[in-house]
């Protein structure tokens, strides 16, 4: 299947990309609430691919099968945790392209994705692709202070090393390098139009900005 076929089927999908705690979720979920779009959230097809795939054709998607223990996970170095997420992130666009053409064959889609956006140029239209941002200090301050089970999870497994200050300042790290200006530049100047996150933002004025983007209204 070609691009130009591809982007004909995906007609019905709109895209939500961007940086961590730009708020994502929050707006895709406000858009399948509020105007009945079916609602994907961040990896929703992860455990379904998962089961498919092999280390050896999708090492990244596959880590976790093949990581000796969780001090390795935490212990790498920002430029392979930088290497890993972006590797993954590639290795699961056919797979979440597919699942979209099915889910979106009769009904409009909104979806937190993580497709490059590069292929997002490929595959979709300007008003059907909204790149949302926040300022990186956000993304790596917050980190650990959200309730989120599996960042606490990650923490306690952080704090059950030998060398816990060591590892979670290495960590930090990781997070701030895949958060970096240069990724967050990456998607200011990829194109699309963008929505940045400010302290005092709207959530409200940003959901109604996105929607008329995307000609929802």
């Amino acid at each position: 299947m070609n691009y130009e076929e591809i982007k004909y089927k995906l007609n019905n999908v709109y895209f939500i990309n961007g940086t961590a705690y730009a708020g994502k979720s929050t707006i895709v979920k406000m858009i399948s609430d509020r105007l009945g779009l079916y609602f994907c959230g961040e990896n929703y097809n992860l455990d379904k691919v998962l089961r498919k795939v092999k280390p050896k054709e999708y090492p990244n998607l596959c880590y976790f099968k093949t990581m000796k223990s969780w001090e390795e996970y935490v212990s790498r170095t920002p430029e392979e945790y930088d290497a890993w997420i972006t590797g993954g992130q590639v290795e699961i666009t056919p797979f979440e392209i597919e699942d979209l053409i099915e889910l979106s064959k009769n009904q409009r889609v909104v979806v937190d994705t993580n497709i490059p956006v590069d292929i997002l140029h490929k595959i979709s239209d300007y008003n059907h692709v909204a790149i949302l941002l926040s300022p990186q200090c956000m993304s790596v301050d917050e980190f650990f202070n959200r309730k989120d089970p599996d960042k606490l999870f990650i923490l306690d497994q952080i704090m059950k090393t030998e060398n816990p200050e060591l590892n979670l300042e290495n960590f930090k790290k990781c997070i701030k390098k895949v958060n970096s200006l240069e990724h967050y530049n990456d998607f200011l100047n990829s194109g699309f139009k963008c929505f940045i996150r400010k302290e005092n933002s709207n959530l409200e004025d940003r959901y109604n900005q996105i929607i008329k983007h995307f000609k929802l209204l």
